[in-house]
């Protein structure tokens, strides 16, 4: 079960990469809005790591952490950048069942009550992403629309979980 719960940590730390990337991405674009939605989208991904790491030392087990693989760098657009996000957060959803597939086979009745929120999140993310993507292809080449989507994205804030200390 902690090998599984090691690996989620790099996967969410990579996720915070990735959206990182395509937050700096968005800025050399000149989509400061999105660049915005990414970062936060970083910053949350980060607290996901977190949960993981807290939860493995609160059980009394190692974090192992090892290396984060590089994100892509090169984006085509904004609509590819969410296409990306979208692919990417099934892949996440898939290592969260896992993980409760794992602890259902093992009978780890405290990780499948933790993992549970995550389940609930990631229906969130790939709703969140799949709305934003319909909403850019509605755009299409609409460069008007495309100012109207990323206006809206910048106005997304980052609130750090009550769980999760600030310091």
């Amino acid at each position: 079960m902690t090998a599984v719960l090691n690996k989620q940590i790099n996967a969410e730390t990579y996720s915070a990469y990735l959206y990182l990337s395509m937050s700096a991405a968005c800025s050399f674009m000149g989509l400061r809005g999105a660049a915005t939605w990414f970062y936060v989208q970083m910053k949350e991904e980060m607290t996901h790591a977190l949960r993981f790491y807290n939860y493995i030392n609160d059980m009394g087990s190692q974090v192992i952490l090892e290396s984060i693989a590089g994100p892509a760098t090169s984006f085509k657009s904004l609509r590819h950048m969410f296409e990306e996000t979208l692919k990417h957060e099934k892949v996440v959803t898939a290592l969260i069942n896992n993980i409760a597939n794992v602890a259902a086979k093992e009978k780890d009745h405290a990780t499948s009550v933790f993992v549970q929120w995550f389940i609930t999140e990631q229906v969130e993310e790939e709703k969140n992403a799949s709305e934003i993507l319909a909403r850019l292809k509605m755009a299409g080449d609409d460069k008007s629309g495309l100012f109207m989507i990323d206006n809206e994205l910048g106005t997304r804030t980052f609130v750090l979980p009550a769980d999760l200390p600030s310091a």
